[in-house]
């Protein structure tokens, strides 16, 4: 791993399911996130992702493409344009800086959807060390 490598993309299918259980397991009752009239009512076409749902998309992404040992130490998330059901998410990233002293990585990532840029951000994720003889 090294700057400039790019991470493998992740796409996620965008559903309603998804949008629902990921407000409800963040304890986000807010109506846009799980009532399509309410959601209209406030001026969107449907029901649409919280900032906690796609904070786990983003770990799960990072954690994903970089292994089990890497250890999510910082993340700064700026959102977009929604995330309405029946799009797809794709995230992409690239290393933007290493130290190996410190054994951390700095990635930029970047969300997108049909209608733009969802969620642009950048993390620093740290790796364990190996156990003594090599073992994980």
């Amino acid at each position: 791993m090294k700057p400039g490598d790019e991470l493998p993309p992740l796409s996620v299918p965008v559903t309603r399911t998804l949008i629902v259980a990921g407000a409800l397991a963040g304890r986000d009752f807010k109506d846009v996130h799980h009532d399509a009239e309410a959601a209209r009512a406030a001026g969107a076409p449907d029901i649409f992702m919280n900032i906690l749902t796609t904070q786990g998309l983003v770990g799960r992404y990072l954690a994903e493409r970089l292994g089990p040992g890497a250890v999510l130490r910082r993340l700064a998330v700026r959102l977009g344009v929604p995330n309405y059901p029946g799009d797809t998410l794709t995230l992409t990233g690239i290393i933007t800086s290493t130290c190996d002293d410190e054994r951390t990585a700095d990635v930029t990532f970047t969300g997108t959807n049909s209608l733009g840029r969802h969620v642009t951000g950048t993390a620093t994720l740290a790796f364990a060390l190996p156990a003594p003889g090599g073992a994980p």
